[in-house]
């Protein structure tokens, strides 16, 4: 090992903790948090890598995975010059300029899906993380020792934990996943230093509270579905956690859960410090379409009809994208980003009004976009240089059918994601929803996240298994580099020593790219 890379690690590991003030800031030298920073933006003012010289980005380390466990679907994160990333059940702890292997550990699971892992979260000189079967584990930053381990769901009810925690001061967001059963929704926060229970909130509520006149009765309520499965935003001056909740539970069989269903299919604000919800928005009342709406919040500062605004926009998996005053949660753009057949307009407070003639039936239903969605759980980027919401999309077709005409239907009903489907790249303007560039792939079904940086670049991965850069204002290609599997999360990318690094993973592999300085 050379003298200056041995340094640096050694300097790292007696180093190791995360400053909050890190957080509070643009990512350069770290990437602290699932999405960077609080704001779901996952663009970097790193410039090194531009537009003009990307065509010279080189591989520079690659790290393989051992022992199984799927598809890194981790986003790294970078702390004092370490990666942390995982899969279900194991931390890995890597030199982030050399993807050598500093420490690793796996946690012995009693069960539950291991069907991925988005990250840890990191306080101070810990790191937090959830197993599968219902776990939050924290483990020492340097040398990943556990510390303490406490359950946050039912395993028994088949709950599992995938979501990357969200570290805002001394709270720990976690979410958690259930796979399409009867069994309710919630987010909680945990305490750092114990792991203790700080605040619940439930997605669905109970009789007598507000939302539980959207549904029929007790019984439906109580198995109402709604998983938060993917992290968190936040908004420190507002102190407003934003997060994106689940379908409704049955998925397609909807007849035993007559009404909107909130707050299912939902942007929900909650107050950090209480849990307590302050607004939400419903993009799918009545989902019979598995359209979960946990698509990151992205918190722009920007303008709107000449005014300056607090906002929040998302892409929902239903083939809208949606801008909302954060403060408020008034909706200001509701606006398709893909075609879509299931709805018939927006109504008066911006919510797709659904068609009655698109909802499951016994003969089937033609469904545009697809079981799949017009965007799924991998992050969309945006940029305030260019004031574009970057979203890696796709428009497919289902057909959605049901088994049981009865007033309480059982099962859960079905669907066919044949047919015709296509996928693109779209950047989108903010204030309006209006697509100003897109930039189409050869194939579909690509389901990647999207980096943008200062150097006028999107990185996103393509159908063909590519890492793609393309310009960011004009959408043009401008290089790309072929990674054997598809990206299997968001690329991410820090500056270390001069050298400006961009890393994904793809299949069970992390690739780290640089752009050595001049």
């Amino acid at each position: 090992m050379r003298l200056p890379v041995l340094f640096a690690l050694i300097t790292a590991l007696h180093a190791q903790s995360l400053d909050p003030a890190k957080l509070a800031h643009l990512p350069t030298d770290s990437w602290p948090t699932y999405n960077g920073d609080f704001s779901g933006r996952r663009f970097s003012p790193l410039s090194k890598i531009n537009a003009a010289n990307v065509n010279s980005l080189s591989l520079s380390w690659v790290y393989r995975v051992n022992g199984g466990g799927g598809a890194i679907k981790a986003t790294p994160l970078v702390v004092d010059g370490v990666m942390y990333f995982t899969v279900p059940d194991k931390v890995w702890a890597i030199d982030a300029r050399t993807g050598r292997e500093i420490w690793n550990y796996s946690w012995q699971s009693k069960g539950g899906m291991h069907i991925g892992n988005r990250g840890v979260g990191i306080y101070g000189k810990w790191l937090y993380f959830e197993t599968p079967d219902c776990n939050l584990v924290s483990l020492n930053l340097s040398d990943g020792k556990p510390r303490w381990h406490k359950s946050i769901c039912d395993l028994d009810q088949l709950y599992f934990g995938s979501v990357a925690p969200v570290v805002i001061n001394n709270h720990v967001i976690v979410g958690v996943s259930g796979d399409d059963l009867d069994v309710p929704g919630y987010l909680e926060s945990r305490d750092p230093e114990t792991g203790d229970l700080q605040w619940h909130f439930s997605v669905v509520p109970k009789p007598g509270e507000p939302g539980s006149e959207t549904w029929p009765n007790a019984e439906a309520m109580a198995h109402g579905g709604g998983m938060t499965w993917v992290p968190s935003t936040y908004d420190p001056e507002l102190n407003f956690v934003y997060f994106g909740t689940g379908n409704p539970q049955p998925v397609i069989a909807g007849k035993r859960r007559i009404g909107d269903n909130l707050f299912t299919e939902s942007i929900v604000a909650v107050n950090l410090d209480n849990g307590k919800m302050v607004w939400h928005f419903q993009s799918s009342p009545h989902d019979t379409h598995d359209w979960d709406a946990v698509q990151t919040p992205v918190l722009i500062d920007g303008e709107v009809n000449g005014q300056k605004r607090k906002l929040i926009a998302q892409a929902s998996r239903n083939g809208y994208f949606f801008v909302l005053d954060r403060a408020t949660g008034q909706n200001l753009v509701s606006k398709e980003f893909v075609k879509t057949n299931w709805s018939k307009g927006v109504d008066a407070k911006g919510q797709p009004i659904p068609n009655p003639a698109k909802e499951p039936q016994i003969d089937g239903a033609l469904v545009t976009p697809n079981q799949g969605g017009a965007a799924n759980w991998p992050p969309p980027s945006f940029s305030p240089d260019t004031g574009l919401f970057y979203i890696n999309a796709s428009r497919g077709f289902s057909v959605y059918y049901i088994y049981d005409i009865d007033q309480k239907p059982e099962g859960w009903g079905g669907n066919d994601r044949g047919g015709r489907a296509e996928s693109m790249l779209e950047a989108i303007d903010y204030k309006d929803g209006k697509i100003r560039w897109s930039h189409k792939w050869e194939g579909s079904g690509i389901r990647s996240g999207v980096l943008s940086t200062a150097g006028n670049l999107v990185f996103a991965g393509d159908p063909a298994n590519n890492l793609v850069a393309l310009n960011a204002t004009t959408g043009d290609p401008l290089w790309h580099c072929n990674l054997g599997n598809a990206m299997s999360n968001g690329p991410m990318t820090y500056e270390l020593d001069g050298t400006q690094y961009l890393v994904v993973g793809a299949g069970d592999t992390l690739y780290g790219f640089a752009m050595l300085s001049k």
